[in-house]
């Protein structure tokens, strides 16, 4: 173990991560343009979508977040980093943004409260400064906080989702390569397994073979937490799989990548699928194609995956089947909104 080019990237988004700790506009976007090369590629959940480069990531995205929430902080609690297959070099992580919602965002109608919203945000470094970033943000979790969701209950439980068990996911340096690779092939053996369930059904993927029994899944809101193997079963798996037998890789690419017990994933996007089936947060299946951008870490326990933090662009998933759920949160909420102009009054 030496000191490596992982530990460094690491300590490149520091400065980042500490301007929106403490939120104040010059310092955030000073942090990022130290960070971010000039023509930095940014790929953020929708609606945000494709954003140019760190300005308009502070102008489209922080700015207006930190006008709803004017106390905005960001708290992480994973960050780690490593090599992909093909040699790039990434840094991911986990946490929330928290803070007092007292203004709309996105629409949201504001609740006076502190609101929690989880991101994945992971970082393709190249020459010691971001090349491109993809991340997700869980904004239908801010509409949950806000009690403006709109759309389906979720099948799994809804709540502050935790940081790792073991308080470890701040990953030091320097990076332990035969660790990292360790939980890298076990996390990469059982994506590949999940892929027999094609040809021999639920036993095929071996899932007691990879997963601790005790294993947290952490999905995005709109799924929510599963616990243990049968609650991954019962509140996403079954559910997923039946609406979308036809699922695979979308030829988009994906990053994996190992940093002592954890393991990062990013795609933009990797999987596509038919809705052909129901149950799944309520879509009714009209053979509607798909495709799915899913960001996700994994910690890795004496050989099992113990946690795993999930999150998948929900909402761009009911924006390619033609549902605006943004134009259904305003017509779900427009009577909280104080001197709407398209309420209805009646004489």
């Amino acid at each position: 173990m030496t000191d490596d080019i992982h530990t460094r990237n690491k300590q490149v988004i520091r400065p980042l991560r500490r301007a929106l700790y403490d939120y104040e506009p010059e310092a955030v976007q000073a942090a990022l343009d130290t960070a971010f090369h000039r023509d930095a590629a940014v790929h953020l959940a929708y609606p945000f979508e494709d954003l140019d480069g760190a300005a308009e990531l502070f102008g489209r995205a922080y700015a207006p977040l930190a006008a709803a929430v004017p106390d905005l902080e960001r708290r992480d609690t994973i960050v780690m980093a490593g090599p992909a297959d093909d040699g790039s070099h990434w840094v991911g992580c986990c946490g929330f943004y928290t803070g007092t919602f007292v203004e709309p965002w996105l629409d949201i109608p504001p609740s006076g409260h502190q609101v929690a919203m989880r991101f994945h945000e992971f970082f393709r470094m190249v020459d010691g400064r971001v090349a491109e970033m993809q991340a997700l943000w869980d904004i239908p979790e801010v509409m949950m906080q806000a009690n403006a969701w709109p759309l389906s209950p979720s099948l799994g439980r809804e709540w502050q989702v935790p940081g790792p068990a073991l308080q470890d996911g701040i990953v030091a340096g320097p990076r332990d390569d035969a660790r990292s690779e360790a939980s890298r092939k076990l996390v990469s053996d059982m994506l590949a397994a999940l892929t027999d369930y094609a040809t021999g059904g639920v036993e095929a993927m071996r899932l007691p073979d990879f997963w601790h029994p005790r294993c947290g899944w952490y999905g995005p809101a709109g799924i929510g937490t599963c616990r243990g193997i049968a609650g991954f079963r019962n509140w996403h798996q079954i559910p997923f799989l039946n609406a979308m037998p036809d699922r695979m890789g979308s030829g988009g690419e994906g990053f994996l990548f190992g940093d002592g017990d954890f393991v990062g994933f990013t795609a933009w996007p990797i999987i596509s699928a038919t809705i052909s089936g129901g149950g799944w947060m309520g879509i009714a299946p009209a053979g509607q194609k798909v495709t799915m951008r899913s960001l996700d870490f994994w910690r890795c326990e004496n050989g099992l995956i113990r946690e795993n933090w999930v999150l998948v662009d929900i909402l761009d998933v009911y924006h390619q089947i033609g549902v605006d759920v943004f134009d259904r949160l305003r017509e779900f909420n427009k009577a909280r909104i104080p001197h709407a102009k398209n309420l209805i009054h009646f004489s």
